[in-house]
């Protein structure tokens, strides 16, 4: 039978499957990196923020369309990683303001369209300067080719599989429009993505309900901090209330949102559920959707992990702050020594949600805060913090490397004012030369460079400069393209795979370039990256 409308129970299931479908495949889009760093992290941002969205809008139990896609936007934006992930959130809220402008509780045919294109207006307008042969591009040009053809389609299923197709071919075509996509061989990762939910959501029309999944790479690198991270055991029996038409599926599919090691076994009439989460008060939710409970259990894992965290009395506000981003414990050590007040985890291999700025702007307890992301693919989600936090004056300095963010801190001063103080962190920031030294995962070429896997490549100001299979070799010519004449300080970080005897002959790699510089070393103890170095 045709479908016509979209009403809340069919926006859910496409939405989730939607994100299921890009969680499944998250690895491929990471390794669309244009740059054959292992730190391709475009799929897994995408998708921690659709899932965001998606645990948001599954604990909605409206029937209003407008107030379940509140919840997604909001989970979206609260969720937000990365540039893409930044702009699909974008693409979400533009949903959202179509739906909510409607204001009715379910979608014609035309008004999805509407608000596929809503979507993509939304997500233009979140980026300052848009570049063509991203995900912006396929979201537009789908939305509008779609648009085009709007009087071929009788039904939604048509309609959603011409928008799958004309996102396809706009992807494929990313190469055309971005040199380096075509230089490196990949189509556009963000763009990749997108499609992975589209597919889903076309999946969920034909009844194709999709389940979340972990791949033995995923279990075996994040297993440690699985165990650490999810803190209770929930585990609930229920008696269905309508055992013949029960589908497994529906509901493992929103559990395997919530967390890992999922288990939906049935026995006659009742259905046995256990997960490890941090919700499981959401666990219950929906499986209770299903049924009455005979048995509960929830078990805190970490219970003698369990602090005090109280406050006596409320202090008085700060004049002034800072929030960093930060990788190895040497290298936030580092930050925090020189003046940051709050350091956030992540950056290179994980960057951090638009909801961890929004934290750490309340834990400073500031009048004016400056945060530093450190990298440009966080810089958007920090920004998207500002107007979450009104009460606060916050700024983004866009250092889009550690060095900057680094450099910036030398002419911090806590008892000038915000636009001093911006002032001149961005200069510094335009006067600091960026190196990065690490390891190739894939055969390409970039800017004429050929790259081997496994090779190692020198990163300066974002760009490889060089490539070969000898580390000091590598770090020696990286050196050479990032110190001038009027260098005068270089500060490396070196990180945990650094060789020690390495490490003593940087000083001298530095001073045969200059020999009146100033050279500091410090343990950095990030991964990745062997050396991360700044110039000023």
């Amino acid at each position: 039978m045709a479908i016509v409308n979209i009403e809340v129970p069919l926006f859910k299931k496409m939405v989730m499957n939607g994100a299921i479908n890009l969680k499944n495949h998250h690895q491929e889009v990471d390794e669309l990196n244009v740059f054959p760093v292992p730190d391709g992290d475009t799929g897994t941002n995408m998708q921690m923020t659709v899932m965001s969205g998606v645990r948001e809008m599954s604990g909605n139990t409206s029937d209003s369309i407008v107030e379940v896609s509140k919840s997604l936007s909001r989970g979206c934006l609260m969720g937000a990683r990365g540039n893409s992930g930044v702009i699909l959130s974008q693409f979400f809220r533009g949903l959202f303001v179509y739906i909510k402008e409607l204001g009715k509780e379910s979608l014609t045919v035309d008004e999805f369209l509407g608000a596929l294109e809503s979507g993509c207006k939304v997500a233009y307008k979140a980026v300052m300067e848009p570049v063509e042969g991203t995900i912006l591009t396929v979201v537009r040009e789908a939305a509008e080719n779609t648009a085009a053809k709007r009087e071929s389609f009788t039904c939604l299923e048509e309609l959603l599989e011409f928008y799958l197709e004309a996102s396809k071919a706009s992807l494929a075509n990313t190469p055309n429009l971005l040199p380096v996509l075509k230089e490196a061989g990949v189509v556009d990762s963000g763009g990749a993505g997108f499609v992975k939910i589209v597919e889903g959501m076309n999946l969920a029309l034909k009844g194709v309900i999709l389940e979340a999944c972990e791949c033995a790479h995923e279990k075996t690198k994040a297993e440690d901090a699985k165990k650490t991270e999810l803190r209770y055991f929930s585990e609930c029996v229920v008696d269905l209330n309508k055992p013949k038409t029960f589908n497994e599926a529906d509901l493992k599919a929103p559990l395997s949102l919530l967390g890992h090691s999922l288990s939906c076994k049935r026995n006659g009439d009742s259905v046995k559920v256990s997960l490890h989460t941090n919700t499981p008060g959401r666990v219950l939710e929906i499986t209770q959707k299903y049924g009455e409970f005979s048995e509960v259990k929830i078990e805190n894992m970490h219970c003698d992990r369990v602090k005090d965290t109280s406050t006596k009395g409320e202090e008085p506000k700060k004049h002034f702050a800072l929030i960093s981003v930060c990788f190895g414990d040497g290298i936030s050590q580092t930050f925090s020594d020189i003046g940051v007040d709050y350091v956030i985890e992540g950056g290179q291999t994980m960057n951090p949600a638009t909801s961890e700025f929004v934290k750490a702007v309340n834990a400073v307890n500031a009048e004016n805060v400056i945060i530093i992301p450190n990298n440009g693919n966080v810089v958007m989600a920090a920004e998207q913090a500002i107007p979450l936090c009104p009460d606060v004056n916050v700024q983004v300095l866009r250092a889009k490397t550690l060095a900057q963010g680094y450099a910036s801190l030398m002419v911090y001063d806590s008892s000038a004012s915000m636009e001093t103080n911006m002032a001149e962190m961005q200069e510094a920031i335009a006067n600091v030369n960026s190196g990065e030294v690490t390891y190739s995962i894939r055969d390409t070429e970039i800017n004429g460079i050929k790259i081997q896997c496994g090779d190692y490549m020198g990163i300066a100001n974002g760009d490889i400069v060089v490539s070969t299979e000898d580390r000091k070799e590598c770090t020696k010519k990286l050196l050479e393209s990032i110190i001038d004449a009027d260098s005068e300080i270089v500060t490396i970080f070196y990180g945990k795979d650094a060789d020690p005897s390495e490490v003593e002959l940087l000083t001298e790699m530095c001073e045969e370039i200059h020999k009146n510089i100033d050279v500091e070393l410090i343990d950095g103890g990030q991964d990745i990256y062997t050396y991360i170095i700044a110039v000023e």
